[in-house]
């Protein structure tokens, strides 16, 4: 075994270790011995554990309770943990297994069976390092491809864009329309993968200011009006007026509202509306309209609040409610439409971006057809 491997000893009594120790010494293991629960979870991130040998009977915290945390932390639920305990009724074992205990060895410890039990952990665990820098590595890769992409990309982007200025021919127009739409689209599923991967991982810092929703909305809707208007869509915003400003962050709820949009018009018939609907937890709807704007009117000044509501509002089939959760999965996607098509990464970037801004994000229908995706 690699000398380098880590034995975590919880137990309150002294002498266990020391029982464990001489046991186990002959193995070269780095044995890191803890007298408590609390110690135990509280020396994780120093001894970096390979495998815990943890006591069942232990005042204040037992080790049921010690396996339970490990086991319910995404940082430390792989490490494997062998519960040593005087008790062998099968209630007792059932318990230890519903806590997460990977292996039992039971006292008084026979130094055979608990050098194999190790030993087999051990094995375990370095199969799971090994899967892990393999899916790291390959993770690694497609982020650098995907990165890569961009550089071509964005030359299409914006040789057609110039093309779209200078073209006069409708035929011509209409398929550079269609390619820049779709070097837009393949744009924002590279961005969405880029973003997945920077929070995901833990490196994706907020930095929030004060926003105006409105104009953040007003920002996004052109960015959709041809497409809209090519698939015989109207794009309607219904925005609170006077606004207050949001702490968010504003680059990533500018791509939420993206993806909210580009979701819906998908989805849509023609001849029907998309509604991006902006309001504040007291606002009313002013029955007025001032063009394909409805305007919400209640709040007195500007100011900051720290609540706000954004709905994207279609006619399109709807989404089964078996399926209302799982369409925030990443590559999850609802009923397959013929002809449109369905990555799994849109709805999936949402959900993180409004998670990490502590708020929820959820679908319902629309009666009598459609959806409402409300952040």
């Amino acid at each position: 075994m690699n000398k380098q491997n880590s034995v975590l000893i919880v137990d309150d009594e002294p002498h266990g270790f020391d029982v464990i120790e001489a046991h186990l010494y002959r193995e070269a293991y780095n044995l890191s011995y803890v007298s408590s629960g609390v110690e135990a979870l509280n020396s994780l991130d120093s001894i970096q554990p390979d495998v815990i040998l943890l006591d069942v009977m232990m005042p204040d915290m037992d080790g049921l309770e010690v396996c339970q945390k490990i086991k319910s932390d995404p940082q430390w639920k792989h490490i494997p943990i062998i519960m040593i305990t005087a008790l062998n009724s099968k209630e007792d074992l059932a318990r230890a297994v519903e806590a997460g205990a990977d292996d039992f060895l039971a006292k008084p410890v026979s130094g055979i069976e608990l050098r194999a039990r190790v030993h087999s952990m051990l094995r375990i665990k370095q199969q799971y390092d090994a899967l892990e820098a393999t899916l790291h590595l390959r993770e690694d890769m497609s982020r650098m491809i995907v990165h890569d992409l961009r550089n071509p990309l964005t030359n299409i982007l914006l040789c057609s864009e110039l093309l779209l200025d200078s073209e006069s021919d409708e035929r011509n127009l209409e398929r550079l329309q269609i390619i820049f739409d779709s070097g837009r689209d393949l744009s924002s599923m590279i961005d969405n993968l880029l973003l997945l991967a920077k929070m995901e991982s833990g490196k994706m810092i907020l930095n929030r200011l004060p926003v105006d929703l409105n104009k953040l909305a007003s920002m996004v809707c052109p960015r959709f009006q041809g497409i809209a208007t090519y698939q015989k869509i109207h794009l309607v915003k219904e925005l609170a007026n006077p606004n207050p400003l949001v702490l968010v962050d504003s680059n990533l709820f500018h791509r939420v509202i993206e993806n909210l949009l580009s979701n819906a018009i998908k989805f849509s018939p023609p001849e029907s509306d998309v509604i991006l609907h902006v309001e504040y937890p007291s606002d009313s709807i002013d029955e007025g309209k001032n063009g394909n704007e409805k305007m919400l009117l209640t709040l007195p000044e500007k100011e900051s609040v720290s609540q706000a509501i954004i709905k994207v509002i279609d006619s399109g089939p709807g989404i089964s409610e078996d399926k209302r959760q799982r369409i925030f999965n990443k590559y999850e996607i609802g009923d397959i439409v013929s002809g449109v098509s369905q990555i799994g990464l849109g709805l999936a970037f949402c959900k993180m971006v409004v998670e990490a801004h502590n708020g929820r994000i959820f679908v319902e229908d629309n009666q009598p057809k459609g959806s409402i995706f409300t952040v």
